[in-house]
């Protein structure tokens, strides 16, 4: 769902450059993220990062790791990053790209980032709009390119048509399926939940009784 964009968005993000990177700039960090943080730690990227609340609070359980949302929506992109900026924890460890995800080896380098996130992407039903779903071939090609070999993803969706879609399509694309690595009703899973941090959307579909699938498995 787009969100309107606020009269407040635009001055804000040219106000905040430091914690929100356009897509210019990004891919002039190619190669030189690591710089961006305090800390030199693993990458984690999410693709799609909405209104924050699935990467503000990666950042906080593992401030270990360096994280970075990429929206190209930019009043959801605002949104996300002024919960950040005005969140009580030290976050450090976070950064945004206003950009889109499409492309993303003009952003990253070979094995720049460790692991991936796509949480409730837009599934795209329309027979004629599947090179736009991020799971198709074109978009598996740019995460290999700057994944490493073993390079994780993770991949959650309300949606089981996309999910079975994307299935397909990981397999087909030679992604490695971790034993135990697919769940049809992950809230449904005691152990699992155990570590998983919940997206707007997920918090949402949950509560009404929906089914979350998820997907984990590596790039070879």
């Amino acid at each position: 769902m787009r969100l309107r964009n606020k009269k407040w968005t635009s001055p804000w993000l040219a106000d905040h450059t430091d914690l929100v990177i356009t897509q210019d700039r990004a891919t002039g960090l190619q190669g030189n993220w690591q710089s961006i943080f305090e800390k030199v730690q693993p990458l984690y990227v999410e693709i799609g990062t909405g209104k924050g609340q699935f990467i503000i609070g990666m950042a906080k359980k593992y401030p270990e790791i360096n994280f970075i949302g990429m929206e190209i929506q930019e009043g959801a992109v605002a949104v996300a990053a002024r919960k950040a900026d005005e969140d009580p924890a030290d976050l450090p460890n976070l950064k945004f790209i206003y950009g889109d995800g499409a492309g993303v080896e003009t952003y990253y380098t070979k094995g720049e980032v460790s692991k991936l996130f796509l949480n409730f992407s837009d599934p795209w039903p329309k027979s004629r709009h599947e090179t736009r779903r991020l799971t198709y071939k074109s978009f598996l090609e740019g995460y290999q390119a700057i994944l490493p070999a073993g390079g994780e993803l993770e991949f959650k969706t309300d949606n089981r048509g996309l999910f079975e879609y994307s299935l397909y399509s990981f397999a087909n694309f030679g992604i490695e399926f971790y034993k135990d690595g697919i769940s049809l009703n992950l809230h449904e899973d005691e152990e699992k939940m155990k570590d998983n941090v919940e997206t707007e959307y997920e918090q949402k579909f949950a509560s009404q009784g929906f089914p979350i699938y998820k997907f984990t498995g590596a790039f070879k």
